[in-house]
């Protein structure tokens, strides 16, 4: 029997909701609740409040505020906003091939939040995404970590609760073919490539020594912007994403890791299938893409399907990511869907779009599963099907307020303030 896989069908549902604050409670009923963290719960029950999930539960066990806005979901499906863990929406950049390591390169510099790429991002129902440059550096630099309501500057898509966009995202490192060159200063081999990161790592602890045992202004080493990004990894702030595609590639990437000490994301892996056990047994998580299609670099040429499964059966967390445009993200949930083609179980699917995303950019204590205090960030569907991939989802953000309409979907998210409005009156999503 075919495994069938949840999946976007086309869905057109406008709930005109009135502009009310956003302490006004909302209940949502009758919808097929996915709370990925626990059991799939048929004709559900979820009151929102305040941008907070407050209750989820079956139809008659969960108390309902008084005059709380009622929406009827009856033959739909509620699932939590999709995380894309890999992206490079918003015309991002980053290094620009004058040096091999650019660790203070910083993607907040260069990412364009009214480009239509973040409404194709929208529009396939992904929330939260982190958006990074490209693979060409050996460290590309800092990424950052968006929640796509809607907003006029970078600031105001800020992922973060606790700290300022400045300080929400990770590292971007890659090895491979993409960092190395014939000439300098690039390396021209892997092995020198992986001798590079290393001396920029000894030079940052040593950095990091000084400022520590520093007394006195006079004696602080002067400030390398270079090092300060290396600090932040070295002292957990930043995880590393690291784009990998070979087997002994991705194992060099847990060798840097271990050896100096820093939190570790596989990006890609195209042959973990081959080192999955060794992947698992370092207990580092694999954001991994699937290509439907043929072409690719020489590198991934042993990318299969499988690689979902296996990783999952060995024991390491998997997410899937877009990296868009590779993906284009409005049919990101096409991704989990060929991996349970490819035997992966339909739960660890959903996971992987939604809580293993969450888990690998530290954000899971508020996004990725329907889950009382968590963000109200939830996508709407209406039904299930294996093949249609012409459809988008309903998507509804923290701020439950005044719709902005995709052709088939429908967003729910905070208006711009008029600061953010353009000459030409304020920025509309369009699919892109």
């Amino acid at each position: 029997m075919r495994t069938r896989f949840l999946i976007f069908a086309v869905l057109s549902l406008c709930l005109v909701l009135p502009l009310q604050a956003q302490d006004q409670p909302h209940v949502f009923r009758n919808a097929t609740l996915y709370p990925i963290s626990s059991e799939p719960i048929d004709s559900g029950t979820m009151v929102v409040q305040g941008g907070t999930i407050q209750a989820v539960g079956e139809a008659g066990t969960v108390d309902v505020p008084d005059g709380a806005v009622e929406h009827d979901l009856e033959g739909k499906v509620v699932m939590p906003g999709l995380v894309d863990t890999h992206s490079h929406i918003g015309q991002v950049s980053g290094g620009d091939g004058s040096a091999a390591l650019h660790p203070d390169a910083r993607t907040i510099d260069a990412i364009n939040v009214r480009h239509p790429s973040l409404n194709r991002a929208r529009a396939g129902g992904i929330t939260t995404v982190q958006v990074l440059s490209g693979s060409g550096h050996l460290m590309s630099g800092q990424t950052t970590y968006l929640k796509l309501r809607e907003g006029g500057t970078v600031a105001d898509l800020n992922a973060c609760k606790d700290r300022p966009i400045e300080d929400c995202g990770g590292m971007k490192m890659a090895n491979g073919t993409n960092p190395q060159r014939e000439n300098g200063p690039f390396p021209g081999t892997r092995a020198r490539a992986a001798a590079m990161v290393r001396e920029q790592f000894v030079k940052a602890k040593e950095y990091q020594r000084k400022k520590q045992q520093a007394e006195s202004e006079a004696e602080m080493p002067d400030r390398d912007l270079r090092m300060e990004g290396l600090i932040d990894v070295l002292d957990g702030r930043r995880t590393v994403h690291f784009h990998t595609h070979r087997h002994d590639d991705i194992l060099t990437a847990i060798r840097l890791s271990e050896e100096f000490d820093f939190d570790l994301v596989l990006h890609h892996v195209s042959e973990g299938w081959k080192v999955a056990e060794e992947i698992a047994e370092a207990d580092v998580p694999c954001s991994i893409i699937v290509l439907d299609s043929p072409g690719g670099k020489k590198e991934a040429d042993d990318l299969v399907y499988r690689t979902g499964r296996g990783l999952n059966e060995a024991g390491a967390d998997v997410a899937y990511h877009t990296d868009d445009p590779i993906t284009d993200s409005r049919v990101f949930l096409r991704s989990p869907a060929i991996g349970v083609r490819a035997g992966m179980s339909r739960e660890a699917a959903l996971e992987s779009v939604t809580l293993a995303g969450a888990r690998m950019l530290g954000m899971a204590d508020e996004v990725g599963s329907l889950d009382e205090g968590k963000d109200a960030d939830f996508i709407v569907l209406n039904g299930t099907s294996t093949s249609d991939r012409r459809s988008t989802p309903s998507v509804l953000l923290p701020s439950v307020n005044r719709p902005i309409h995709y052709e088939n979907v429908t967003l729910f998210l905070p208006l711009p303030s008029p600061r953010h409005c353009p000459p030409v009156g304020c920025h509309r999503p369009r699919t892109g």
